[in-house]
Formats: C-alpha cells, sequence, structure tokens
C-alpha cells in the first residue's frame, strides 16, 4: 500500500487541520511526521472546535489509529494535558503512540528559546518560544533525550525540572512504541495510511524563508525521516493553501498588503495564531511561492481552503511574479529589500458562498479565480474550503 501525504504549502496556518480531519475517514492510520507543540491544528464539528498541538487531527475519526513519529519534538506535558482533555469528551486515547525516536523538549529547551529571541532583538524570528528549536539544535548535536532513553533511564540525574518533565514522559510509557517497525507492520498488513504535515512548506528549516523557518523538515521528503519510511511508499501528495497568504511572525510575506485590505482579510478570516493568539500578516495569494511549493513538495492535488474570506471584496489580487532590480526573480529573492512584486487584479464577488457544496455552484467570478490559482499551480484543484465548519466544503 501506499502512504498519502496532506500538508501545508505556504507558512502555515492553511487549515490542514480540518482537511485532515475530513480526508481520515478514509484511512486506518493517520501519521504526523514533524514538528512540535507549536503547530495548531483547528477542527470545528458542528459547535465543537478542537485545538490540535500534537495528537494528529484524525481524533474524532474512532477507529483510526493515530501516530506520531520520531521526527517529531514533544513535550511530555502538553502531549498528557491534551490526552486529558480529548479523554474528557469521550475520545479513546488509548490509540494515540508516540515513537520510542520522538525526541523530548525539555526546561532548558524552552528557556533558551526565549533567550536567543531576546539576544536576536530587532532580528528577532518570532518563534512560539516553545522550545522546538533548542529541542531540535540537541537532537542533531547528539544531546538530546528521546522517549525510549527517558524511559529505560530512569536512574538519570537531572535537574529537579527535568525530573518533573522525564517523570512525564515515563507516564506515557503505554503510549510510546518502536516506531519503525509500527509504521512497517501497518504498511506491510495493507493498511491505509495518511501523513499529516506541520507548519508549512515555506517554513522548512532548508527550503524554506531562512532564517525565518522553523526548525524540521516541513517538506513531502520529511515524512520520509520523520517517520522511517522509504520514497516508493508515498503515493499521492495534496497541498493546502489557503486562498490568500498569511504568516506569523517575522519573514519574508512578498504579497503583505499594509492597508485596509490586509485589515479586512484578517478581520473576516480570523487571522490569530492557533497557538499563540498573535495576529497574522495578510497578503495575497502569491503564485510564485506556490509554484516553489509545488516543485518542492511534488504534488499531485491541491486543496484551497478559506475562499469564503475573499467574499466582499470587489477586486482580489494575485502575485503573478518578482522583480528585483528590474529583472524576473525567483522564490529565492522573496527576503531581498528591493523585491517587487507584479500583482494581477481579479473580480471579486459579494454572494455569500458558505453553503455551497459543489465548486459548480460558487459565483462566477469565484470559480474563475479558482481556475487562474489552478492555471498556476498547474495541479488539479479537488476541493475547496467555503466556512470553517467541517461540511462546508465543495468539490
Amino acid at each position: 500500500m501506499k502512504a498519502d501525504i496532506i500538508l501545508g504549502c505556504q507558512w502555515g496556518d492553511e487549515g490542514k487541520g480540518r482537511i485532515i480531519d475530513l480526508y481520515a475517514a478514509d484511512y486506518d492510520v493517520v501519521a504526523r511526521f514533524g514538528g512540535g507543540d507549536n503547530a495548531g491544528h483547528s477542527i470545528v464539528v458542528g459547535s465543537q472546535e478542537l485545538a490540535l498541538r500534537i495528537v494528529p487531527s484524525a481524533v474524532m475519526h474512532p477507529d483510526v489509529e493515530l501516530f506520531v513519529g520520531g521526527g517529531a519534538v514533544v513535550n511530555p506535558q502538553t502531549l498528557l494535558d491534551e490526552l486529558g482533555r480529548l479523554a474528557a469528551i469521550g475520545i479513546d486515547t488509548s490509540r494515540v503512540k508516540i515513537s520510542d525516536r520522538a525526541h523530548i523538549v525539555l526546561p532548558h529547551h524552552v528557556t533558551r528559546d526565549a533567550a536567543a529571541e531576546r539576544e536576536r532583538g530587532s532580528g528577532a524570528i518570532g518563534t512560539t518560544g516553545r522550545g522546538i528549536g533548542p529541542a531540535y539544535v540537541d537532537r542533531v548535536a547528539r544531546s538530546g533525550i528521546r522517549f525510549a532513553d527517558a524511559i529505560h533511564e530512569a536512574s538519570a540525574e537531572t535537574d529537579a525540572d527535568t525530573a518533573v518533565v522525564l517523570e512525564a514522559a515515563r507516564r506515557l510509557a503505554p503510549h510510546v512504541v518502536d516506531g519503525v517497525a509500527y509504521i512497517h507492520e501497518r504498511l506491510d498488513g495493507g493498511k491505509r495510511i495518511l501523513l499529516e504535515g506541520a507548519q508549512g512548506a515555506l517554513l522548512d528549516v532548508g527550503y524554506g524563508t531562512y532564517p525565518y523557518v522553523t526548525s524540521s523538515h516541513t517538506i513531502a521528503g520529511g515524512a520520509c525521516t520523520g517517520l522511517g519510511i522509504g520514497p516508493g511508499t508515498i503515493g499521492r501528495v495534496i497541498g493546502v493553501f489557503k486562498a490568500y497568504c498569511t504568516r506569523v511572525g517575522a519573514g519574508p510575506l512578498p504579497s503583505e498588503l499594509h492597508d485596509e485590505r490586509g485589515e479586512k482579510l484578517r478581520r473576516q478570516g480570523g487571522e490569530f495564531g492557533t497557538v499563540t493568539g498573535r495576529p497574522r500578516r495578510c497578503g495575497w495569494f502569491d503564485a510564485v511561492a506556490a509554484r516553489y511549493a509545488v516543485a518542492l513538495n511534488g504534488l499531485t492535488n491541491a486543496i484551497v481552503t478559506k475562499l469564503d474570506v475573499l467574499t466582499g471584496f470587489e477586486r482580489i489580487g494575485l502575485v503573478t511574479s518578482y522583480r528585483v532590480g528590474g529583472r524576473s526573480a525567483g522564490f529565492s529573492a522573496a527576503g531581498e529589500p528591493d523585491l517587487q512584486t507584479d500583482v494581477e487584479e481579479l473580480p471579486g464577488w459579494s454572494e455569500p458562498i458558505a453553503d455551497c457544496r459543489q465548486i459548480a455552484d460558487l459565483p462566477a467570478t469565484a470559480r474563475a479565480y479558482l481556475q487562474r490559482l489552478q492555471e498556476v499551480l498547474n495541479v488539479p484543484i479537488e476541493m475547496v474550503s467555503v466556512g470553517r465548519e467541517r461540511s462546508q466544503l465543495a468539490r
């Protein structure tokens, strides 16, 4: 069996959680391959809203196994708290499994994270301050602690704060498995597996807008290294794009709007961080960045979210190209101080679209906008979200 991937293809916050929740109904296992509790995936089912930080976004499907791979870094107390909240609303959390190779976020990682941001001053990256970066640093420096280490080295000498976290990790022992054996047993057994990305492709530590990136590999290739599987096991790669662009924290956002249109996007889209609550910077859809993400991930299909947020705009912009010094430039120039963008304007729509369940039912100008996005992506758009609730989707 092939494993399919769903991942964000902008700067995060594309609405991946609700898409993974939808697709999970057709899978046996949903496996997260990277990141930490700096990710926030929201799912709205009727009047109930879940904001998940570590657990994969298929918790509402009782028969789906939920796996956190070795490419992730995990704060044990955050995970215990999340499992407790899920159990309180009747969700069976025994099906949540963690790879023994996942690294543990320790108190000194959080302290170092905050200190590093202070030292950067005006050049601060805008991290969530949850210790994710320093945990990955220790992992690469071969001085980190994995769940396997915490469980089997109970007598290790540590400071009091670290001892508390390691004890929390040991409380998670019933959830810890041999991660490589776990995923391969399910692949070999013909299980249908969906791989869940965190953050967004343009925040990838190697290929994003460095240094304003996260500390893990968020692109499709990260699914292989984060779970211990080969590229031959990958089937479809589905990229999630918001109908416009947003970004939390510092770093390039070439399509950013610094006027009332950006404020309107933020207001209508409820653009505030799931984890941090910080207001997101907003701008038009960036075709240059999107084509880059398509290439990085080898996308086979695309999904567009939050199309409803554009309702009420008389004109909608689309960044089609970059220029530096009067010459055409690619996405690598996104952070250049003299970058200029070419913006194509398309007609907007005023009709509400929240009740549309077929793309054919959308206003003509909305359909034309989607058609233009499909042209710049050069991959088929198979679904569009038209509201926050899980059923508000048009195909």
